[in-house]
């Protein structure tokens, strides 16, 4: 698994989703397995916690999600690095190592505490192997469908979430609570990690030939990672606009992590109509990604970015309104379209600005702020719901929500250049 420095002929390189497809795909593959893992707590951790834990406060229930963000947050800082040291390849293997554990520590925690763990690692895992195959895809497309690339990728990510936490939620009802779901995440693990060691090839010649074509930075140019974590998060108008709002869209993503099931569940919803509600929402973004990562590459990212953290504050204030299966169901649809206009976008707009000898390491940073919202999110859904309830939570973020979109229209200038656009 050494990561070969040697530099290939350019007619051997070649950028783009036609050129790459087996790779591309099988990196794809390879993201829906991840996003399986995170899936598989989504519908019933909550439910495990009040029913076999015997957590009540809010702010309790949510720690898994706090623990998870962090992780994940700070490992997505150091992946974007260690990627550019060390290999994608060797990373994304990695992060399925990590992983392995998890569903065994989450089918037989004697405690709270060991779900904690499993958490943590959980984190680490998704930090090193969501960010490794989001820096292979850009390195494999080229500048030219950054958008489409990014839409792919979290289309197969956020839809296998949906795929994952339907099924798990089913396998829960059916039989029990433990262990029985999580037997699914013993077999995602083993077959995320056999294809990611088998078969995924490194991408250090596709950055290399981009570089290249675009132009090598100036000796002693290149920024430092000081430099490139202060430009991202804040110097750059751009970037840092892109960094709060993604922030801000994890924010969301921990409160309905964390928050829906007990909202669905105060609200009469058995266990399967919750495992079905919990499944709407990233359902709804990961297809939704199909198009929306595509229609960025023509219309620009500015528009959808302001526009879908808009449409998520609408969805949210729809589900604190409503106390019927069809009322969650369309706030979830709602929030899921909102999500499916941004992810793939923030993203891509990280590419169309970072130049390639510092992208992953951009990419980094973004993904650090970005999945520092879930624990953000999980803290303060939690903190508001046990002072002051549940629909409260879902306010103050909803408004949270819709001043971030006022951020980005007011502080972002459009980033995809004029001459990519189709």
């Amino acid at each position: 698994m050494a990561v070969s420095t040697e530099r290939l002929p350019a007619a051997v390189v070649r950028l783009g989703l036609r050129e790459n497809l087996g790779q591309f795909t099988l990196l794809v593959v390879v993201n829906a397995f991840v996003g399986a893992m995170v899936g598989m707590e989504r519908s019933i951790l909550p439910a495990i916690a009040e029913q076999e834990f015997e957590l009540a406060a809010r702010t309790a229930i949510l720690s898994f999600i706090v623990v998870f963000g962090i992780a994940k947050a700070l490992t997505n800082y150091g992946a974007g690095r260690l990627a550019e040291r060390v290999g994608r390849k060797r990373v994304l293997v990695l992060g399925w190592l990590v992983a392995t554990p998890v569903p065994f520590l989450l089918m037989w925690a004697p405690s709270w505490n060991w779900v904690l763990v499993a958490n943590l690692l959980l984190g680490v895992s998704q930090g090193l192997t969501w960010s490794t195959t989001v820096i292979m895809k850009i390195d494999l497309v080229g500048p030219e469908r950054r958008g489409l690339a990014m839409g792919l990728n979290e289309f197969a990510g956020y839809v296998a979430v949906a795929a994952s936490a339907l099924a798990t939620g089913w396998v829960a009802g059916a039989y029990a609570l433990r262990p029985q779901p999580f037997y699914l995440g013993v077999v995602f693990a083993a077959l995320g990690l056999a294809l990611s060691w088998l078969l995924v090839r490194d991408t250090a010649h596709h950055v290399s030939h981009e570089s290249t074509l675009i132009g090598e930075l100036p000796p002693g140019s290149v920024p430092t990672s000081r430099e490139v974590f202060w430009r991202t998060s804040v110097m750059d108008r751009n970037l840092s606009s892109v960094s709060q709002a993604g922030l801000v869209n994890n924010l969301n993503d921990g409160m309905a992590w964390g928050l829906f099931p007990l909202v669905f569940g105060g609200a009469g919803m058995s266990l399967r109509q919750v495992g079905l509600l919990a499944a709407i929402y990233p359902a709804t973004w990961g297809l939704g990604q199909l198009a929306t990562g595509a229609l960025s590459d023509r219309r620009g990212r500015k528009e959808l970015i302001v526009w879908g953290m808009w449409t998520q504050a609408i969805g949210i204030a729809t589900t604190a309104m409503s106390a019927t299966f069809v009322g969650f169901a369309t706030g979830a649809v709602l929030l899921g379209i909102g999500t499916a206009m941004v992810y793939p976008t923030l993203l891509a707009s990280v590419g169309d600005v970072a130049h390639p000898s510092w992208r992953a390491s951009a990419v980094g940073v973004y993904r650090l702020w970005r999945d520092l919202g879930y624990a953000i999110g999980a803290l303060l859904a939690g903190i508001t719901a046990d002072a002051f309830g549940l629909g409260a939570a879902l306010w103050v973020i909803a408004a949270l929500t819709f001043a971030s979109g006022l951020v980005s229209a007011m502080r972002m200038s459009e980033t995809l250049p004029g001459s990519a656009r189709a």
